[in-house]
């Protein structure tokens, strides 16, 4: 099984998935461990057979680019009493999968990072793991200021290791003369610069870029316009909420927004992105009137871990021993990407000393009433089946803590044991996230879906429906 997934990743373009779970580059144990994942939606783990019997037949397919989630096809397979010798399954598989049967690979598009801290260099190792047949999205180079004489070696070190997210898996060269870093056979230019209006990025063959500006210096639409006055650039992302008229983008919810004229455009906070596509959820489900959203949030770069001066209140104080109150825009924000919500919900933050991995608490009012064991049915399936199972993720364990949640690439992570619901309209979830990790993924999403290249995930799937409430509920309210 694993020579082909590799090979219907490298030469087709192909992410097969059990539930949202990628085989790509996993160990036997990692394959294995998925197949049992399944069993969450249908109280049976996966047969591994089926599962090789459904990706054979892909690479005599012609498939354009596509994430393909093999639980879904032997579900619906058997559902259809199908049978796994002869051509049924073909035929099965080329009905499920028109829509990328013969389809051509997207053109690649030239990515430049502005900007590689925390979030450049994760969305840098996201872009190489995602290298797969060479369309799509290519990294091109990183743009930085000098930071001494080993300037080059130092950036090449702080990508091939990370104290939060480990070693990165590959090799990496440095030529010091060229200004190069080759990371699994990708050549990154690094360009060093402190005025994004001046480079010229076609003498390095880069042209119609998207540069990913990660410094945050610059959020409005005349600062990060700048960008665009260099050569060779077409569009530009922001990695943290955007000012003014600027789309603030959360992948899954508002992406279809995105239209071929928007030159300027925002991934909106870790923190946004992680509570709006859970909101999403219930909202479509039990409407949302109102809520109050706290994250406990991980120290970031902009705290001293000292005590020292700082123009933002109590950031000032160390943040490796402090709990500190401050403020988040992420409540408002989610009305930019659910204007139905504008006006609905409150929010505030506590950092805390732990450097990775957050939390958010939603205290919300439904329309309606729900019970604990129907929410999180409801939010349980959501993330297995529904359009937002990249986004969220649902998890019921007694014994998780943060660290747990460190490398997962969904959005958000709904804590079903710590939910609270009655039976009114008053809820409580609990929503873990990677503000790093997690967020990067959303990122390359949004760059993707920017550049026309992020792969369509089939089969469709339907909304989540919910029951109707019980009648002993009613009753009780």
């Amino acid at each position: 099984m694993i020579p082909l997934i590799g090979r219907l990743y490298r030469e087709h373009g192909i992410v097969p998935s059990i539930h949202g779970r990628r085989l790509i580059n996993s160990s036997p144990i990692d394959i294995l461990q998925a197949h049992r994942f399944a069993r969450l939606t249908s109280d049976a783990v996966l047969n591994p057979a089926k599962t090789l019997a459904v990706l054979e037949p892909l690479e005599s397919l012609s498939l354009g680019s596509a994430s393909i989630d093999i639980a879904c096809l032997v579900s619906r397979f058997d559902e259809q009493g199908g049978s796994y010798e002869g051509d049924a399954l073909a035929d099965f598989l080329r009905s499920e999968l028109a829509e990328v049967v013969g389809a051509e690979a997207p053109k690649p598009t030239d990515v430049v990072l502005y900007g590689f801290g925390r979030i450049g260099r994760l969305v840098a190792r996201i872009l190489l793991a995602h290298a797969g047949k060479g369309s799509g999205l290519r990294l091109r180079a990183i743009v930085v200021r000098k930071g001494g004489d080993s300037d080059l070696k130092k950036r090449a070190s702080l990508l091939r290791r990370d104290s939060v997210h480990g070693s990165f898996q590959g090799s990496i060269e440095v030529d010091e003369e060229s200004q190069t870093i080759l990371a699994n056979g990708t050549l990154i230019q690094v360009i060093y610069s402190d005025d994004p209006a001046s480079i010229d990025y076609t003498q390095y063959g880069i042209d119609d870029a998207i540069v990913v500006d990660n410094t945050g210096r610059w959020r409005d639409e005349e600062g990060l316009g700048q960008h665009l006055r260099s050569k060779g650039v077409a569009r530009v992302l922001l990695t943290a909420p955007g000012k003014g008229d600027i789309k603030n983008i959360v992948y899954g919810i508002n992406s279809d927004e995105i239209e071929p004229g928007d030159t300027i455009l925002s991934a909106a906070s870790c923190t946004t992105n992680a509570i709006t596509p859970v909101l999403a959820a219930l909202d479509e489900a039990y409407g949302v009137d109102r809520g109050h959203v706290e994250t406990v949030h991980s120290f970031t770069n902009d705290q001293n871990l000292i005590d020292n001066f700082h123009k933002g209140d109590r950031r000032g104080r160390a943040a490796t021993l402090n709990m500190v109150i401050t403020e988040t825009g992420a409540a408002k924000a989610v009305a930019k990407a659910l204007p139905q919500l504008k006006g609905r919900l409150t929010g505030s933050a506590i950092r805390v000393p732990t450097p990775d991995v957050s939390l958010a608490i939603l205290n919300l009012t439904l329309r309606r009433a729900v019970t604990k064991d129907e929410i999180n049915a409801y939010l349980r399936q959501t993330s297995l089946t529904s359009p937002l199972r990249q986004q969220i993720d649902y998890i019921e364990s007694p014994e998780v803590v943060s660290t747990d949640f460190v490398g997962n690439n969904r959005a958000g992570i709904v804590d079903g044991l710590a939910t609270i619901a009655n039976g009114d309209e008053s809820v409580v979830l609990y929503v873990w996230y990677d503000n790093e990790f997690g967020y990067s993924c959303q990122v390359v999403r949004v760059i993707e879906k920017m550049a026309g290249a992020h792969p369509i995930i089939l089969p469709e799937r339907e909304p989540v429906r919910v029951e109707a409430v019980p009648a002993s509920v009613e009753a009780a309210v």
